[in-house]
């Protein structure tokens, strides 16, 4: 049995959808070691194919090459292969250092000589699931990959009674998303969903987020603000045990897709093209692809932090109550 590295990407979203390629690499015999920051370590947690997970010490930003050389010295003779997801030249440096014997990745910022394995990146934005997946070297049955997360059911009682909560009992609102305001559904249209809803809200996001969901809670009184109150595996158990989850592009709403819980998910800047939830039971709104919306919104997705042209009509223009009923026939079906 092949002994295997996966150094994993440092967003939430990114490795949810790097589950099918790990699940590919079990299935042929490989022992999977997954190297994560810690923000990200608790999503391969969740991963049965994941025989083991280590943190990284690293931090956003510089090469930290002291830290790497310690790590990787102590990671000599332990990994025959090394899958390197992200495409910088820092995420690479590892396996080298480390001396794994085959090295796999994207071709990236300037790392030729420390992958042995190269693959070409595609000219256009293919699906993630498919562009992680595509890794294992058998690119048979992509379109069909969905991420899966598990966890234990003492986990998410645990979580539940922390909260007074029981299962399929409230609605999980996750209003954040890290990469910017373009992809953010309003604060006040959150907050007139959350008056339609007859069940508790449950309010998730890190403490970044906290802002808006006390914002939202304020302005709906069955709405609980427990952003950057919960660790991020008491979220997970709190959004696997939801009746629904109505989320942005975000980490969270890929979590909640990989644990099957009916959603609505709403895009905005970014494309549902490229970054969808990948769930039987998930609704998706993005107002580029609704005829029914005029004028035609040809900015979209223009993948920007900001709206460009100051206006935000990709996800201003969508009212409240058509996301109440898909909600409510989300969690109906």
């Amino acid at each position: 049995m092949g002994r295997s590295l996966v150094i994993a990407p440092q967003w939430i979203g990114d490795a949810v959808m790097t589950g099918p390629l790990l699940r590919r690499l079990h299935a042929r015999g490989e022992r999977l070691t997954v190297g994560a920051v810690p923000w990200v370590a608790p999503v391969y947690r969740a991963m049965p194919q994941v025989d083991e997970v280590i943190e990284f010490p690293f931090q956003h930003g510089g090469l930290q090459w002291a830290a790497r050389r310690k790590l990787g010295r102590e990671m000599q003779g332990r990994f025959d292969t090394a899958y390197v997801l992200p495409n910088s030249l820092k995420s690479a440096l590892l396996p080298f250092l480390a001396s794994i014997p085959r090295r796999v990745g994207y071709l990236g910022e300037a790392r030729v000589g420390l992958l042995t394995h190269r693959l070409k990146n595609p000219k256009n934005k293919p699906p993630m699931v498919a562009f992680y997946s595509a890794l294992s070297g058998d690119t048979a049955g992509l379109e069909h990959d969905r991420p899966v997360l598990q966890l234990d059911p003492r986990e998410i009682d645990a979580a539940l009674a922390s909260q007074g909560l029981a299962r399929g009992g409230y609605v999980v609102f996750a209003p954040g998303a890290e990469f910017g305001p373009s992809k953010r559904w309003p604060a006040e249209h959150y907050a007139a969903l959350a008056l339609s809803v007859s069940q508790p809200v449950l309010l998730l996001g890190s403490g970044k987020d906290s802002p808006v969901c006390e914002a939202i809670a304020a302005a709906a009184p069955n709405g609980r603000n427990l952003a950057g109150r919960t660790s991020l595996m008491q979220a997970f158990a709190l959004i696997a045990a939801a009746r629904a989850v109505v989320s942005n592009d975000s980490g969270l709403m890929h979590v909640a897709a990989a644990f099957g819980v009916p959603q609505v998910a709403l895009f905005g800047s970014s494309s549902p093209l490229h970054t969808p939830p990948l769930n039987d039971a998930a609704r998706v709104v993005w107002l580029k692809d609704d005829p029914g919306y005029q004028p035609p919104l040809d900015c979209a997705p223009c993948f920007a932090r900001e709206c460009p042209l100051g206006h935000h009509r990709c996800l201003r223009d969508v009212a409240p109550q058509r996301v109440a009923d898909l909600l409510q026939a989300a969690s109906s079906a």
